[in-house]
């Protein structure tokens, strides 16, 4: 998410998160992406310089386990399930729609998603920030790659989307990660209902967070400190769902859910400490298709 004149701090430390995995040796690390590091400023553009050494690595994850408790395991276990999932998709799917792209590089790092149409959605800041940051890198944006500036709480998503060249006859897979949260639930629901409009065979996969963690929060570990934090950058949580409820949802805007799962879950299957990711179990992934 992107707020006020400025790029999303939330999608800065999600970078820095994907720049310490790229960083392990290649036969240990979950996936590789080598834009991660173009988006770090600060002190977090300095940290991304010494995790080039395994012991300076190994200290920075110690000090920002310690400091935001389960966050730097969430992001790289959606990172690894969504890569995962997006490779699937995308044998079938024509297209590549990235909801709230924030500093996403799929488009960019994915054999997959070279032979496909992919729409990348943000608000203005960040959007303009990543262009101008990988063009450091890699030039000239690929062709195929459209940027469509979008706000989620005000504009249709389906405008936006015809307007970039969208072919909504197409099967599409579309990509809603670490935006949810953020919403109302009446924007959710919209996007929700105009997804379900797709044509069928296409492919939603999310990320929510259990409500509990909003209406309860001293039930998980760190979340208090974790909400307070959020509400200091300008980008409050404010949507979640029951997991438990989370199937009826999703057919009553006519999406089948097809996965459920805690970035814990994906985090354990890749071998990883449990330990490390305490305090985030109320983090979810998803998978949904278009059922018309």
């Amino acid at each position: 998410m992107a707020t006020g004149t400025r790029a999303s701090l939330t999608a800065e430390y999600m970078a820095l998160f994907r720049a310490l995995e790229s960083s392990r040796p290649a036969g240990s690390r979950l996936f590789y992406d080598p834009f991660a590091p173009l988006f770090l400023r600060g002190w977090r553009k300095w940290i991304s310089k010494i995790v080039r050494f395994d012991r300076g690595r190994q200290l920075v994850e110690r000090l920002l386990d310690r400091e935001s408790p389960g966050a730097r395991a969430a992001g790289i276990a959606r990172t690894k399930w969504i890569d995962d999932e997006v490779t699937r998709s995308l044998e079938t799917s024509k297209q590549l729609v990235l909801l709230g792209a924030g500093f996403d590089t799929r488009a960019y790092r994915l054999p997959a998603a070279e032979r496909v149409n992919t729409f990348e959605l943000d608000q203005p800041e960040t959007s303009l920030a990543k262009q101008a940051a990988l063009r450091t890198k890699i030039g000239s944006l690929p062709e195929q790659v459209h940027f469509v500036t979008v706000d989620f709480n005000k504009q249709s998503l389906s405008d936006a989307l015809r307007n970039a060249g969208f072919d909504q006859t197409q099967p599409t897979c579309f990509l809603w990660e670490g935006v949810t949260n953020y919403l109302s639930a009446e924007a959710v629901d919209e996007v929700l209902r105009q997804i379900s409009r797709s044509a069928p065979g296409s492919i939603l996969l999310f990320t929510y967070i259990d409500r509990r963690v909003l209406e309860q929060p001293e039930q998980f570990f760190g979340a208090p400190k974790l909400l307070s934090r959020l509400r200091s950058y300008g980008e409050p949580w404010t949507f979640g769902l029951y997991p438990e409820e989370v199937e009826q949802y999703l057919a009553a805007k006519a999406l089948r859910l097809m996965q459920d799962l805690s970035v814990a879950e994906v985090w354990q299957r890749a071998g990883r400490p449990a330990a490390e990711m305490r305090g985030y179990q109320f983090y979810r992934l998803a998978s949904a298709s278009v059922q018309r």
